[in-house]
């Protein structure tokens, strides 16, 4: 990943709609090989439903398991170039689909929380490691340096992991990348972790206007009752599409760029800071700019 500073041009809204779809499943705990395969099923599920980009939740490869990937690295985390990813690339290849899926991340004896972008091409396109990292994973794991642009078809996506996305500086600085989309792999929990998701994520998409898109996990995970409720909110802060709390699920939203335009047209608040604040955009780093 290379880091860059925030651009000095404004990106031209996309000409043509983009179908996302956020995808949930159990995750089987330190077994790489199975949830992978899981993951590679829910891509193929996803594209049958014409969807050209997939999200899938935090650490999800792993499950939600510090312990066990602190433990045993080699066994629960991915590494460069693992073997293991082999059915998520075949799928992502075979149906020209981009896959956003969780991993623990294990690189020169460093453990990140990370989001491996699986080309449509099969190949690992790029990587972003989480960057605010929740109370319980800062003993295990490694914050990432920069943030994550990817374009998929005239589309800039930017990534966060859960509890990145509790924090509005974050997704505001993939809006200052000219994102038209914010993609989150999370885990939020039963009660207050489901209240925080029904905030954050319409809150992230109305500041901004742009999409926001949470993939969260169901059931339990590293000894956490997850809340499933995966969803898409639009520009102007609305649901658009909710999984249910407690089975395997794939939802879908296409990204409009007429609804994109007018919801930035009917929200100034953007491009009120482009104007008003542009020396603020030269505080934001981002890096990891990929390409599908």
């Amino acid at each position: 990943m290379t880091a860059r500073t925030a651009p000095s041009r404004t990106y031209p809204i996309p000409s043509s709609p983009l179908r996302v779809a956020a995808a949930q499943a159990q995750a089987v705990a330190g077994d790489v090989e199975a949830n992978t395969a899981t993951a590679a099923a829910l891509v193929r599920e996803a594209a049958g439903a014409g969807a050209r980009v997939v999200v899938l939740p935090e650490k999800f490869l792993s499950g939600y398991e510090p312990d066990l990937v602190r433990a045993e690295p080699l066994r629960c985390a991915v590494q460069p170039d693992d073997p293991r990813l082999a059915p998520l690339a075949d799928a992502c290849r075979e149906t020209a689909t981009v896959a956003v899926v969780g991993a623990a991340f294990h690189e020169a004896g460093e453990l990140y929380v990370s989001a491996l972008v699986i080309g449509a091409d099969g190949t690992l396109v790029t990587r972003y490691d989480k960057q605010y990292l929740f109370k319980t994973e800062r003993e295990v794991y490694r914050p990432g340096a920069a943030g994550c642009t990817l374009d998929v078809d005239g589309w800039r996506l930017g990534l966060g992991i859960c509890y990145d996305s509790g924090f509005p500086e974050h997704a505001r600085a993939a809006a200052l990348d000219g994102c038209h989309a914010y993609l989150v792999g999370a885990l939020f929990s039963v009660g207050n972790g489901h209240h925080e998701s029904r905030t954050w994520f319409p809150a992230r998409a109305l500041d901004n206007t742009v999409y926001t898109v949470l993939a969260n996990h169901i059931g339990t995970t590293g000894g956490w009752n997850t809340c499933g409720g995966s969803g898409i909110w639009g520009p102007d802060g609305h649901l658009l599409t909710e999984a249910a709390a407690d089975r395997p699920e794939v939802v879908f939203a296409d990204l409009d760029p007429v609804a994109l335009t007018a919801a930035r047209a009917a929200e100034g608040m953007l491009g009120d800071l482009h104007r008003v604040l542009p020396a603020e955009r030269a505080r934001y780093a981002l890096g990891g700019a990929g390409r599908s």
